[in-house]
């Protein structure tokens, strides 16, 4: 069934065999459609009725920062890589030479960054543990398998490698035997993350068979869910059949003496400004749920003090908390949206200083590496030169966690390994900074 501008009816997604459909009802030029057909080759597509309807500016395209969200662009892809593509354009999608190019590009856009599959994955007698991370002492991610899509696909989403239909790739749990029996094993987790993807594509059933087992163990006290669902179809919480059904898991979830947070995903002030958008959130809070805010900071997206400053106040005043302004990860089509960290750290002092203290909850410009949660804090002018001031907001080694440490100044660095740490660094944390990072933390001989 389609859905409508504004509708109540069942999630419909459109991807790259929807395009000709897409075209005949959008106005989709014909460069931004080739892109769309020779990218999503590479990087996933997908979108839906209300992204399109309600969140695009279809005046404003192709620069408008919704479309440059869901739509993939020129100068995602590097050019010899199109160039490829152009060559093998028409080849069924099987044929053995595409196979090999697609996996090839994929390889060069670092599907997994920060060490993801070798640092975070717990192991049990040498084997994998199933949709499982534990990087954080107190804090294990959890990927249920039906919650490995979403409502629609970020451009920018640095785990778009969940989407391509490479198992290899892929971090999905078939259930939640193994994460109940790794939180008996590791009593310092307090703190599980459902994450994706967007767990909230799964049925309120299903949901409900992942987090129930969890209020089975006491020592959890903290469950996020991760979710763009408030942006992208807040219908989830509104007119789906079964919205009232997740709201109620919620509120069961609150009830057991825990705190739920969603941890909602906007990147622009236009996801928050609909009234489908503002409703879903307040019958979210209205379970006893907290909802934090986060997004990364892009290029053709939300690179001004103006955009996050208008973000930031609309989260507010959805009584929502701002919580992160992340840089671009090291994967994908990152260089498109990539902002230096010089740039990025004056975009956020800038927006950060026209806010209300109640929206001061905001962290950033936030870099997620092997590392930990490195902060950029400022620039410093000091005798021996220009310097970044960070320091480690979460850390792989708790030790690590809040000690402040400088970098060499860089005008066109972007991430954590672009920065020269300063010798004068405590050795242990430069030994964790240039890449000396212990297992995972809930790895098993």
């Amino acid at each position: 069934m389609q859905t409508t501008a504004r509708g109540g009816s069942r999630f419909r997604a459109l991807g790259p065999r929807q395009l000709d459909e897409i075209v005949r009802r959008y106005p989709l030029g014909g460069e931004e459609r080739e892109t769309v057909r020779l990218f999503s080759r590479v990087l996933p597509f997908r979108v839906n009725e209300y992204v399109l309807t309600e969140l695009i500016d279809w005046s404003r395209v192709p620069d408008d920062p919704a479309f440059q969200l869901v739509f993939p662009q020129p100068g995602m892809l590097a050019g010899e890589d199109v160039d490829l593509l152009r060559r093998l354009d028409g080849r069924p999608d099987g044929d053995r030479e595409v196979v090999a190019a697609v996996a090839g590009i994929r390889a060069r856009l670092n599907p997994h960054p920060g060490g993801q599959l070798d640092l975070n994955v717990p192991r049990r007698d040498g084997a994998a543990v199933p949709g499982l991370q534990h990087k954080y002492r107190e804090t294990v991610l959890y990927f249920p398998g039906h919650g490995q899509t979403c409502h629609a696909y970020c451009t920018y989403c640095f785990r778009w490698a969940q989407f391509i239909g490479a198992p290899d790739l892929r971090f999905a749990a078939p259930g939640p035997e193994d994460l109940i029996r790794h939180l008996r094993e590791h009593p310092e987790v307090t703190d599980v993350l459902v994450t994706g993807g967007d767990p909230m594509v799964m049925s309120s059933e299903r949901l409900r068979a992942h987090l129930e087992p969890l209020l089975r163990v006491d020592r959890v006290r903290t469950i996020r869910i991760g979710t763009k669902s408030p942006a992208y179809w807040p219908q989830r919480f509104t007119t789906d059949p079964d919205a009232d059904d997740a709201l109620r898991l919620f509120e069961q979830v609150v009830a057991s003496g825990r705190t739920l947070a969603v941890m909602a995903h906007f990147s622009h002030e236009r996801e928050l400004a609909t009234p489908l958008a503002r409703r879903s959130l307040a019958r979210v809070r209205a379970t006893g749920a907290s909802v934090y805010c986060q997004a990364p900071l892009m290029a053709h997206v939300n690179d001004s003090a103006d955009a996050w400053s208008a973000l930031w106040r609309a989260e507010l005043a959805a009584g929502c908390v701002p919580y992160y302004m992340f840089v671009a990860r090291d994967t994908g089509p990152y260089r498109y949206f990539q902002v230096s960290l010089d740039r990025a750290a004056g975009i956020f002092r800038d927006a950060y200083s026209r806010l209300p203290g109640l929206a001061r909850t905001v962290r950033g410009p936030v870099m997620s590496a092997s590392v930990g949660k490195a902060v950029v804090d400022g620039v410093e002018e000091l005798p021996e030169g220009r310097f970044f001031r960070l320091r480690l907001l979460q850390a792989r080694d708790p030790g690590l966690v809040a000690r402040p440490f400088r970098a060499r100044w860089s005008p066109t660095a972007a991430w954590l390994d672009d920065l020269e740490p300063d010798p004068a660094t405590d050795a242990d944390l430069l030994a964790a900074l240039s890449g000396a990072a212990p297992a995972a933390t809930g790895a098993r001989p």
